[in-house]
């Protein structure tokens, strides 16, 4: 392992040392708030620590077993050669997991999610084709029994969906969600299409991180304009009666939201304030990732809707996703939610970018 890894492994374990020191002093265990957050960073760093001590263990017994492999004793020898390539094997495997450990991780992976899906090019087509994702999306959820709802929608003119907004709620929804920003291309004959030919139409997704705490974006009440209309779309009769739906305008930015999915305006407003901030937070994460160019050519992908991520290719039944050039060839099956191969391969290859660099910056 390269030096300067062994260095942070090092920082690392002393850090851990210093937390285990003050956990056990009065003045800290008698201040909830520090006692908290200090026993969080304890639990964070224990993983590390504990596989740095296997890794340091298994070094000194490969030290042993090289003394003893010249040993005299032939049967010595034998089971001094056979536990040094054991142990060979355990080291190359600790110091793979002790970089994965050391990796920074995104605080936004265990939140939940505002999925927006929107039709592009293509007309009619595009928008049946972002029900088609509407409904792949929904299907995983299904196997991952994540909650989702929907908060808005404009609805095609011949079916599908011009526009979409939903939160999908459950466990680590964004980590698992978050690399499908960004446009998909769909390629096929469509049902309107009397000759027979292969169209190529687009849909564009965004996946934002939904806020904990509103508190963390601070909105200004006077930035905000605030718009009530009558619900369109399914959602039941009720919906049409009442000025329930809200459309919120962040004035500074021109970001517009709204959310028609409840009969109580209050409600429907809370969940337009919480998309709104998960936008804005977003733009800031944007903004600060385009400061710093080395982080986006790390990741598979920047998010950016207007990178072409992904093609849908119906007469070669194949998905093909472009970032990591990796294809799947079961494309009712990838529609009807089995994305698990694909989300797979884009978090892995994510990892080893990210492993590189570390390596690399070090």
């Amino acid at each position: 392992m390269i030096e300067s890894i062994l260095t942070k492994l090092g920082d690392v374990s002393s850090r851990y040392a210093e937390i285990e020191s003050l956990l056990s002093q009065p003045d800290v265990t008698s201040n909830q708030e520090e006692y908290i957050k200090l026993s969080k960073e304890y639990a964070d760093l224990s993983p590390v620590v504990n596989a740095f001590i296997a890794f340091k263990k298994a070094e000194e017994d490969l030290e042993e077993a090289k003394i003893l492999m010249k040993d005299s004793d032939p049967e010595i020898k034998e089971m001094a050669e056979l536990e040094f390539e054991t142990l060979k094997d355990s080291i190359d495997d600790l110091e793979i997991e002790l970089k994965r450990l050391l990796l920074p991780k995104d605080p936004d992976d265990s939140k939940d999610v505002f999925l927006e899906i929107r039709a592009g090019t293509g007309g009619d087509e595009a928008a049946l084709f972002s029900g088609d994702l509407y409904r792949m999306y929904s299907r995983l959820s299904e196997r991952n029994n994540w909650k989702m709802e929907v908060v808005s929608v404009r609805e095609g003119d011949h079916g599908g969906f011009k526009e979409l907004v939903t939160r999908i709620e459950g466990s680590d929804v964004y980590k698992q969600l978050k690399f499908e920003a960004g446009v998909h291309r769909v390629q096929r004959v469509p049902t309107t299409e009397s000759q027979g030919r292969v169209h190529t139409s687009a849909c564009s997704v965004a996946v934002l991180a939904q806020q904990d705490d509103l508190a963390e974006v601070s909105i200004d009440k006077n930035d905000l304009r605030v718009d009530t209309f009558r619900a369109s779309g399914a959602g039941g009769q009720h919906v049409n009666k009442t000025d329930s739906a809200v459309r919120l305008t962040h004035i500074p930015t021109g970001i517009v939201v709204e959310c028609q999915d409840g009969r109580s305006q209050h409600k429907n407003k809370e969940k337009a304030l919480s998309l709104l901030q998960s936008k804005l937070q977003n733009a800031e994460k944007e903004k600060a990732e385009s400061e710093q160019a080395e982080n986006r050519r790390v990741m598979v992908g920047s998010g950016d809707r207007s990178e072409k991520i992904r093609t849908y290719n119906f007469p070669q039944n194949r998905i093909t996703d472009h970032r990591i050039e990796f294809s799947v060839h079961n494309l009712p099956a990838f529609l009807d939610g089995d994305m698990e191969v694909m989300i797979s391969a884009l978090l892995e290859e994510n990892q080893a970018r990210a492993l590189a660099n570390l390596e690399s910056s070090s």
